[in-house]
Formats: C-alpha cells, structure tokens, sequence
C-alpha cells in the first residue's frame, strides 16, 4: 500500500468517526445518503464532493416534486440537501471550497423554509459591523408564540439541529437558530469570530428576538456541544432567559484540545487567534461556582456517559452548580456526543421538558 493510500484511508476513517451513520441521520441526512457518503469517502473519493453531489441529487428531486405540485416533499428533499451541505462542509478549512458549499446549504435550507407556513425567515443581528445570522422558523397558527434560540457547537451549527428542534416547533415554540460568532453563516461567510464578549453577542440576539411584535415576551435558550457552554453562560448572565437547555455541553470548553490536541486547529478557526491566544481565551471561558449561581431559570442538562468530546462530571457540574430550583439531569449510559445515538429520545425529551415551560401548558 502507497503513503498516498495509507494517508486517505486513515482520513477517511476519521471522517467517518467523527460523522457517524447515526448522528448524520438523526440529523436530517437520509439513510441511503449517509451510507453512500460513507462509502465513497472509503473508496477514495474526498468527502465534501461526495455530500454536495448527494446534495445536487436530492435538490434536483426537490425541483421536481415542485413542479408536481408536492411541496411536502420538495421541502423534505431541500432539508436533506441542506443536511448533505451542512455535513460536507464539516472538514474543509475556512476559504473558498466551504464559503461556496455553505452558500449553497443557506440556499437549501432558505428554499425548505420557504415552503412552511408561516415562512422560515432568514435573520441578521447586527453585532460590531458585522451581523450574528439565524432562521425564524414560527409555528402555524399561534399568536406571539415564545422563541427558542437553538445553537450548535464548534463545528455542529444551527441547521444540523433543525430536524429535532421541529419536535419543540410542532409544540407551539418558535425557533430561532442561531449561528453564534465563531460558529456557520456568521462566520464562515459572516468573518464573525467568538471572542470574549460571546454573552454580549448573544444577549443582542435576545433583545432582537424580544423586540419582534408577532413573537411572544418569553425566551429560552438551547445550547448543543460547545453551544451547551455558550446557552449556560448566557441564562447564568441574562434574567430575560426563561429556560435553558444544555445538551452535551460542559463547563470547561478548554477540555477538547486539552485532551485532543487535534482540536486546536477547530478552536483557532472559531475564534480567528493563534494557538496561544486560543487556549488563553479557552481557559476564560470556563464557567464557576459563582457565575453558575446566577442560572436560576428552569435547566435540562442531557449528556452520554460515553461522550469522548466533553467529559460527563463537567457537564454534571453544570446542572449541579446552577442555582435552579427547577433542574433535571438526563443520562444516557451508552450515550455519544450530544447523545447523537439516541437522537430520536433526545428530542423529544428536550420537547417535552421545554414546550409546557415556555408555553404554559404544564
């Protein structure tokens, strides 16, 4: 066997790894795609050209159910384009290949929205000359209904949460996903990088989602992976936040490339800093006993004991230390990363617990 041959088998072996069947899927990227985008990396081909032609595949599907009159299927067929995008961008570097690919995900992803009723709408929050970028997605039917905000994590982003989140719409929610600074639109297309006014940033997101007459005076957070973090920094800091969700987040982010070196190259590209001045603002961001004091607002807290991204006694600490009268830790022994391999559990846990508390019914 050739170095060159060696080399992009053990690529493809870890693109694999980090990309599982199950979370692809449980993500929104149909069965047949997730297992062809497997095989074709495995034989050889790069893995971003094998998801945006899986992509290409199911937009020219979508057009077709347009044309015959089947918007139901146009739109699942856009979301699974999106998916292919959204996962096929995953291990290019920031530059031209994934600003083009990313493009094309918002595209997909508009074109699904488009076709809800009421329409998903694309949103920009100004923030420093520059904009934090999101999805409005209302459900039919309810007046101002309460909002919210669904981040993803370091290289997760908001559309790869958009299949389970519908769980929490379909409820009578509204969803806002949001690419924070350093994560998505915001930043691959946006040149938005997290920094150490993150909560600050996310806070403006709050103060636009309350400022938005047809939406409700009620405002929750959901954080997913390093968005765990982020949802907990923001409700410990912000007493608008009515709820908060933190599912396979932690307290320490720093951990990843701690225990990971290979990691860095991912915290570098969110925050746009050199190696040292990345782990520095890493190790700034750990949350405390005094600041977690201050997360008084309902908190569901969801992680895998098998998560070998964040370390489940730092995720346990954050439901442990939150000043929360109303707390609920949920374990999945078996569990993944944000409990990717029992995705289907995951949400509807998430919908169950934050539907009646934001809308009263419970």
């Amino acid at each position: 066997m050739t170095a060159h041959a060696l080399e992009w088998q053990r690529a493809a072996a870890a693109l694999t790894r980090a990309m599982p069947r199950h979370r692809m899927v449980g993500n929104g990227m149909q069965a047949t795609d997730a297992d062809e985008l497997h095989a074709g990396v495995s034989a050889g081909t790069p893995w971003s050209e094998v998801a945006a032609r899986l992509a290409r595949r199911q937009t020219r599907a979508a057009m077709a159910a347009i044309e015959a009159g089947d918007r139901q299927t146009a739109r699942e067929r856009f979301l699974r384009a999106a998916a292919c995008y959204s996962f096929g961008q995953v291990p290019l570097e920031d530059g031209p290949a994934k600003r083009s690919l990313y493009r094309d995900l918002v595209e997909a992803f508009g074109r699904a929205g488009a076709l809800l009723d009421p329409p998903a709408e694309h949103v920009e929050v100004p923030w420093r000359g520059r904009s934090l970028r999101g999805w409005l997605l209302r459900p039919a039917g309810v007046v101002r209904p309460p909002v919210v905000v669904v981040l993803g994590g370091i290289d997760a982003w908001r559309e790869e949460y958009a299949a389970g989140a519908e769980l929490v719409r379909d409820r009578g929610v509204a969803l806002f996903l949001l690419d924070a600074p350093g994560q998505g639109e915001t930043r691959v297309l946006g040149g938005l990088h997290l920094d150490r006014d993150v909560r600050l940033a996310l806070s403006a997101a709050v103060t636009h989602v309350l400022a938005d007459e047809r939406l409700g005076d009620r405002v929750a957070v959901w954080g997913n992976s390093m968005g765990g973090h982020l949802a907990a920094l923001l409700a410990a800091q912000d007493p608008r936040v009515a709820a908060c969700v933190v599912t396979g987040g932690t307290v320490r982010p720093a951990e990843t490339h701690t225990r990971f070196p290979r990691f860095l190259a991912k915290v570098q590209a969110m925050l746009g800093l050199d190696p040292e001045a990345s782990r520095s603002l890493m190790d700034d961001l750990e949350l405390d006993a005094a600041t977690l004091a201050g997360l008084t607002c309902p908190l569901l807290v969801q992680h895998g004991r098998r998560d070998a991204v964040f370390k489940v006694a730092n995720a346990r600490e954050v439901h442990d230390l939150a000043g929360s009268a109303d707390k609920t830790w949920q374990e999945w022994h078996d569990g993944d990363h944000c409990v990717d391999n029992h995705a289907d559990e995951k949400y509807l846990a998430v919908a169950r617990w934050l539907a009646p508390r934001l809308t009263g019914a419970w």
